[in-house]
């Protein structure tokens, strides 16, 4: 009789758990981003984003020194999609320098409420590598558009600095819209005795009546 030789089957290899170190990094910001928009800036822990990709707690230290580098690419990738709201508003306003005002304000706002999280993580500067030089150029890109809107607005050449009532009128504008956002983050906005119509109803109404009253050097 002829036997016939069974092979034993084979067992398919355990895939572990890996990453390329791109595909890991760009994971983790993923995953931290998600972590703020659930439990605030104060919730995130750099263990919980490696739980979260699968991967050592001691993994992320491969692309991130500590909770604060990760946290800093975050912010880092919204000033990026910031400055380019504030830049398109900008584009928006056209040659007057009112309209472009009004229309970074109006971004700037827009951005605000649409990625809160984001947005707060952005401005805390306590949770920043301030080391990071990309991190620095990029936050102070969006600065820099609302500037050059003011440097138009008081006829102040591109290449000149801001005279002191033009800094005090970019501080007055980014006081004014930065303030909004927060108490629209706090519900203030919603209560009825505040006239109603809405979040962005209000800042419709506020931001051409501010900028036509602010006692500033604009240009007629």
């Amino acid at each position: 009789m002829n036997s016939v030789k069974i092979e034993p089957r084979r067992r398919k290899a355990k895939q572990p758990t890996s990453y390329h170190h791109g595909d890991l990094r760009r994971q983790l910001i993923a995953a931290a981003e998600r972590i703020i928009v659930e439990r605030g800036v104060e919730g995130f822990t750099l263990r919980e984003a490696a739980r979260r990709v699968g991967v050592s707690p001691a993994a992320p230290s491969h692309h991130f020194k500590d909770a604060k580098g990760l946290l800093t690419e975050v912010a880092l990738l919204g000033f990026r999609d910031f400055a380019e709201a504030l830049a398109a508003a900008d584009r928006r306003g056209g040659e007057d320098p009112m309209r472009r005002l009004t229309e970074q304000g109006t971004a700037y706002v827009r951005f605000a409420l649409k990625y809160p999280a984001r947005f707060q993580l952005m401005f805390r500067t306590d949770k920043h590598d301030h080391g990071n030089a990309e991190f620095v150029r990029v936050s102070e890109e969006s600065f820099r558009i609302l500037k050059d809107a003011i440097r138009a607005a008081t006829g102040t050449s591109p290449d000149r600095e801001l005279s002191p009532d033009g800094q005090g009128l970019l501080m007055a504008v980014w006081s004014m819209v930065h303030g909004y956002c927060h108490l629209a983050f706090g519900g203030e906005l919603s209560k009825p005795e505040r006239g109603g119509g809405g979040k962005q109803a209000i800042l419709e109404q506020l931001l051409p009546l501010t900028l036509k009253h602010l006692p500033s050097p604009l240009k007629k």
